[in-house]
């Protein structure tokens, strides 16, 4: 009975929407390390440790300062909430809290002399005063996410007594949530799959259903991140966060979910269904990778291994080159953006390997070194800037910011990108 039904989810791939999260989410951080000595006099602290961890969510960059006691980081997630802690040798540890990216307001220390102590994240919050808010809020959020779910099962529960014909609820639920998710109704987009996947949970048709299940959450994602990074509110921008990165989350899960379901099901006979079941493998494998990247990048870092199977598995199945490039170059981004900068230089060599001009290779893999914090690998970092700086099209949302890098890698660490000598002429016959 649930084969006639089997072949309505063949194309649940095709509905999958391309989301696109708003560009410039990254702003420069900078600030300064002076000690008071014994005269009463300020003196920067060469090589002092600069640890910023995030608040909002789990993350953490490293760097230290230069001669001039002067420290920066090139581009961190704009939206973060940021505790900024100071250690050095002979120096008592201090953190600030509160500090956001790209404000253009530096982060400056005058620290007294002390044990040279070096802070963790939790004594840093604590020094910073910050611990019983950011707890409470974490508190507050999970009530609010489980309230949330417990409300749409108990409305899904209610809607499933009337059903007694699996079958016709699932392809029901398929048309009307791919009807919604063609018109950019993304809330009646899920609901249907609910309604679908609650009838029954391991019917052949639920892969598909949270294929597009995933699409619709990460859409409706994207639209409430968006939205809420231009709201100058800020408790009206931080509850609309929160939900973008429910939605972020459960489009994961989802995505994740529809991968599991089609590995379990048994391996059909016929070739026609192999071949189908094939085709709904490489869309959930689709969904999967990007719905891990988003979650990612914007609520969890820690599941990166995750998140680096499925985008390993799916790159695997994709037979298209230049898919598998952007899938690539992608998943290097996900790992500059989290902070896991000698990853993902290791991942932009392997485009550039294949084009050694390629713009966002270039860049990625210039940021990648400038912001490990490693000053032997600035020149390599300029040359890479450099590359993209003359490949990209002044179009390009990141051309200005990485000009402005190389302008700081110029004054700051007297780093000049090195000139590449230009492909000979050829020849007129």
């Amino acid at each position: 009975m649930r084969r006639s039904y089997f072949n309505l989810f063949i194309a649940a791939g095709v509905l999958l929407c391309t989301v696109i999260i708003a560009e410039g989410q990254t702003g420069p951080l900078r600030g300064s390390v002076k000690m008071i000595g014994s005269d009463g006099k300020e003196t920067p602290v060469a090589n002092a440790i600069i640890d910023v961890f995030r608040t909002d969510m789990a993350g953490e960059f490293h760097t230290k300062t230069d001669k001039k006691g002067e420290w920066v980081f090139a581009g961190l997630p704009y939206i973060g909430d940021y505790i900024v802690a100071v250690s050095a040798p002979g120096a008592s540890p201090m953190s600030k809290s509160q500090v956001k990216a790209g404000r253009d307001v530096p982060v400056d220390f005058v620290v007294p002399s002390g044990n040279g102590k070096q802070f963790t994240k939790e004594e840093a919050i604590a020094a910073a005063g910050n611990a019983a808010s950011s707890n409470g809020a974490a508190d507050a959020a999970e009530k609010a996410k489980a309230a949330d779910i417990a409300k749409k099962n108990a409305e899904i529960s209610k809607e499933n007594e009337k059903i007694t014909n699996a079958n016709q609820v699932v392809a029901e639920s398929f048309k009307n949530g791919n009807a919604a998710l063609m018109a950019k109704n993304y809330d009646e987009a899920i609901k249907q799959y609910d309604t679908g996947l609650a009838a029954d949970p391991e019917h052949p048709g639920a892969p598909s259903l949270l294929t597009n299940k995933s699409a619709a959450l990460r859409s409706r994602a994207v639209e409430k991140y968006n939205t809420a990074i231009q709201n100058k509110d800020e408790a009206v921008k931080n509850a609309g966060l929160e939900a973008a990165k429910a939605d972020f989350k459960a489009a994961a899960e989802a995505a994740s979910q529809a991968v599991t379901l089609i590995n379990k099901q048994p391996a059909p006979t016929d070739a026609n269904e192999q071949k189908q079941l094939a085709t709904n493998k490489y869309f959930a494998l689709n969904a999967r990778a990007e719905s891990m990247r988003l979650f990612v990048s914007k609520v969890d870092p820690t599941k990166v291994d995750d998140a680096s199977v499925a985008f390993q598995e799916y790159m695997a199945a994709e037979p298209d080159a230049a898919k598998k490039s952007a899938a690539q170059l992608n998943y290097a981004k996900m790992l500059l953006d989290i902070g896991a900068a000698d990853k993902a230089y290791a991942e932009y060599q392997k485009i550039l390997a294949q084009n050694p001009q390629d713009p966002d290779a270039n860049r990625g893999a210039g940021l990648a070194l400038f912001s490990s914090g490693d000053k032997s690998k600035y020149q390599e970092a300029a040359n890479y800037l450099q590359k993209f700086v003359n490949n990209a099209p002044d179009s390009h949302p990141e051309k200005q910011s990485a000009k402005e890098a190389l302008e700081y890698l110029k004054t700051s660490e007297n780093v000049v990108p090195e000139k590449t000598s230009a492909p000979p002429r050829k020849k007129r016959p």
